[in-house]
Order: structure tokens, then sequence, then C-alpha cells
């Protein structure tokens, strides 16, 4: 700051947003603001020219256009305001001295420059909120490392000893609780550590590779840093090692809230409670603001987006169970997770998918799933395979809105920019994930890449209800298509498509 010379080199987005602003600001006053004039845009033309010129000038001259990453947004208003108030000083000596005979009206200068100034303010408060957003704090990259075992041989405790470490669990938790621990961890080992911490210091105090089993009694609810925690216990585990943790999960605390108001009251409280826990810390603007304002207390989790979290972090799910109000997770060590960016979740996403030629590329959807569940995606097939019309029996990471979207198809609607962009067609094969690519036989993967991917899929022709039968209903149109050409082949399945979806009401899965 204490460097800024006069003379500098103004960044042209700044100049940019400044020229927009002018221009709105002029056009909505001298279009809406009373006037007695019938062509206020052709008398105020030189006005609005000189009023600009000396607006961009004099902003240069206070340093408005000075690139600083970080410039307070106090210091920014500052400037702003001492800008605006020497171009309204020069605009009415221009107005009383220099223009005399044009007869501008003193209020309508006093209308665009509030105009700009509040314009230019909103401007300054947005753009700051967003950095500020953005301005967070990069994960740590972590380093391959080469196989670990646990350091010390385990030690197991005498009864007495043993019946100690028993009470203390049941005395924070339950008996119920407990017992579920001793199916899958040695409780009275010395190699098992147990603890009750929000803060990630007393995690990284811990010695690397000492324990084979880490257990937190606090909820997750109540930690800020959740990835964080758990990219720190991924590196403190030796191989194979074992994390319990726990944590309130969207479900119970949805019913605990109906179960503690009366009607109508519990659904008021329940929505403005989703609202500010659910959809605030999800958009970009005001996530950072609500850690801030909570510092990451009595957080709502939903069991897709912890499980997500765990798997996205090194883990992959073992067990779990509902005691005391709360979900318990025992979660394996399982890789080293890599450096990854600040993940956002807003109403649209981009998932990779298999397209034509093998090509990965972006597909968009309106998101209906929790967060992190992109990659649970393994982890539910194994647990819950398909169901009829190749989807998950229990798909849990889908929302209650999620649900309808895909009934309707509604979620598919921004697959249109892929048309519009050719990655994708109107009707074709779908695109498919990498994971649901590799569960084809292998005949139909060759054929699938040699055709794009469609809006619109083959199946809803005919509905089929198996994995089998949505294969061989894809392989009957692809080899349609190379008999009879593509054009022709999607031409007829649009109109079988619509006759289905309309007079069959056909809904997806």
């Amino acid at each position: 700051m204490n460097s800024l010379r006069l003379l500098y080199k103004p960044y042209w987005k700044y100049i940019l947003t400044d020229a927009f602003l002018l221009v709105i600001s002029f056009f909505v006053v001298l279009e809406w603001f009373p006037l007695s004039t019938q062509i206020p845009f052709q008398k105020y033309d030189i006005f609005a020219l000189v009023f600009s010129l000396t607006w961009v000038v004099m902003s240069y001259i206070g340093q408005r256009y000075v690139r600083i990453k970080y410039l307070k947004v106090g210091r920014a208003l500052l400037r702003l305001l001492w800008v605006s108030l020497i171009v309204l000083g020069l605009m009415y000596a221009y107005m009383e001295i220099l223009s005399h005979d044009m007869k501008y009206s003193i209020w309508v200068l006093l209308t665009i420059w509030i105009a700009m100034f509040v314009a230019s303010t909103i401007y300054i408060l947005f753009s700051h909120a967003y950095r500020y957003a953005l301005n967070v704090e990069d994960e740590v990259e972590r380093m391959p490392r080469g196989p670990r075992a646990v350091l010390k041989a385990p030690v197991i405790y005498d009864e007495r000893e043993t019946e100690r470490c028993y009470e203390n669990i049941v005395q924070q938790t339950s008996q119920e609780t407990l017992n579920f621990l001793l199916k899958y961890i040695r409780v009275a080992s010395s190699n098992t550590y147990t603890m009750n911490t929000s803060e990630l210091y007393n995690v990284k105090k811990l010695r690397d590779y000492r324990f084979d089993a880490i257990v937190n009694f606090m909820p997750l609810n109540q930690i800020r840093g959740i990835n964080k925690l758990f990219g720190i216990i991924n590196d403190k585990l030796p191989d194979d090692g074992l994390f319990v943790c726990c944590y309130e999960p969207q479900t119970m605390l949805k019913k605990r809230i109906f179960e503690q108001y009366p009607p109508v009251i519990n659904f008021i409280v329940y929505s403005c409670l989703f609202l500010y826990k659910r959809v605030m810390p999800r958009v970009v603007m005001t996530s950072r603001l609500y850690y801030d304002i909570t510092e990451g207390k009595n957080r709502v989790l939903s069991r897709s987006e912890v499980l997500g979290r765990l798997c996205y972090c090194g883990f992959e799910i073992v067990a779990e169970q509902k005691s005391d109000n709360m979900l318990y997770v025992v979660a394996r060590r399982a890789f080293t997770p890599t450096t990854v960016q600040r993940r956002f979740y807003g109403m649209f996403i981009r998932l990779d998918r298999v397209g034509k030629n093998g090509k990965k590329f972006k597909v968009y959807k309106f998101r209906t799933m929790h967060p992190y569940s992109e990659f649970l995606q393994e982890y539910i097939y194994k647990k819950y395979s398909l169901r009829e019309g190749g989807k998950f029996k229990h798909d849990i990471r889908v929302t209650t809105i999620g649900r309808f979207m895909r009934r309707y198809w509604l979620d598919e609607l921004p697959m249109l920019l892929n048309v519009l962009k050719g990655d994708m067609k109107l009707v074709g094969v779908r695109p498919l994930s990498q994971q649901y690519f590799s569960l084809y036989n292998k005949e139909l993967q060759e054929k699938r890449v040699k055709h794009k991917p469609g809006l619109l899929p083959p199946f809803y022709a005919d509905m089929p209800k198996t994995l089998e039968e949505i294969e061989a209903s894809e392989m009957k149109y692809l080899e349609a298509c190379e008999q009879k050409g593509t054009l022709r082949t999607d031409f007829v399945y649009f109109f079988k498509i619509l006759y289905t979806i309309i007079f069959k009401r056909a809904r997806s899965h």
C-alpha cells in the first residue's frame, strides 16, 4: 500500500465494472426519473459523458483501479466515498459555470450520483464477500508413504483395568455402544486410543503409527474441520488401522424436532433450521460466514455426507450402528488421500462421464444428492446392489427434493448444454460414470464408445427392469444405428420415447 504511485497500470476489470455501473445508473435514472424534458437521453448525453469521464479519472487518481488482492473492504469504501464526493463537487461546478445554458437539473445530478455510489458500494461489498468466501486455508498435501505397521506390540490389560476401561466408555456413551465397539476393536488394548475432543491439536499430538485403532466420542456435528480431522487420523494410523467416529444424522435431528414441538410449529422450526444449517453452509457467498458465526458447532450432517467424507479422506466403511441417538461408524484406513481443492456444493454439478471414443467429459445436472455422495458409489453398490431399472435398491445419497426431480427427469435439464456443446445428442445411450460403464459387458462397451451418448436413452422406449435387460435394449439400439443409420434410428426412437412417457406415464426410477 505504501509503495503505490500516482501513475500506475489500472486493472481493466475495475474500469469495465465502473463503465457498466455508469451505463446502468444513467439508464435507470433517465428512464424512470420524472423529468420535464421529453428527450432526456438527448439532453443529458454530454452531461453523461462528462460525468463518466470525471468519475473514471478521479477513480484513477484516487487509486481505485489498483489491483490489490487483499484490500480491506473498509479502505475500499473510503476511497469510493472520497472519489464520489469530489465527482459530485466537480459536476456541480460544471453545471453552474460551464453549462449554465443547458439548465441541467440538480436533482438529476444527485439521483445519478446516489445511484452510482450505491451500485459501487454493493459491488464492493459483494466482491469482497466473494473473495472472503474463497480465501480459505488450503488442505495439507500428504506425501505417499510405504507400508506402515503399528509400532508397539499390544498389551491387554488385566481384568480390573479392563473393567475400568469398559466403565469409562459406558459413562461416556452406553453399554450398547460398548458392545458394538467390542465387535471390531480391542478396547482394552494399549494399541487402542479413545478420546472425546473437537480440537485438532489434541489429535496432532498423537504419535504416528502408535495405535491401530482410534476412537473419538465427540460427535462430528461439533467439529469444524471434519476433513482435516479425518486427514490427520489417516496420517496417524498404520495400514488397515481402524477409526471410530459418531454423529447425529439429519434424520434423527428431524425426528427430534418434530417430537419436541407441536404440529405446524415443528415444520416451521425445521424449515428455518434447514435453511440456516444446510443451505447457508453450501452457498459459496455464505459458507465461510456461516462457519465464522457458528465456529462449526451443532452442524447438520447427513449419513451420506459423513460416509462420503470418510471415503474421500482415505477410509473404507466397515460397519455402522445406531446407538444413543447417535450413528457410530467404523472405518478402515485404505489409502493416503492426495491434495484436493475446496469442494463447493451448489445446485448445479458437473460429473465425469464416458463419451464417444472413450473420452471423458463433464455432464451438467441439477444436484440431487447430499455432499460427498460421489465418493460413495462403490460402497453403495457393494452393500445394496442394483434394483429394477439399473438403479441402486436403497440409495441413501439422494435427497428428498432430488427424488422428485429424478422422477420427472428435471435433474437432467442442464444436459441440454452438453447437447449444444456437441458432447451429447438428443437420443442416445445414457452417459455413464466409469463405475457403471465397467459393469457392462465388453461387447456393449466397445459399441457404446463408437457413438455419442444421448439425453433421451433408448431404453425409455421399452423400460427394461434389470441391468441385463438394459444392456439388451441398448445393444438393440446400437445395432439399429449401425444397420439403418443413426439419424433414422434416433428419429424412430424419439417418438417411441415420447409415447412411453406421455401415454404410458413412464417415470424415472
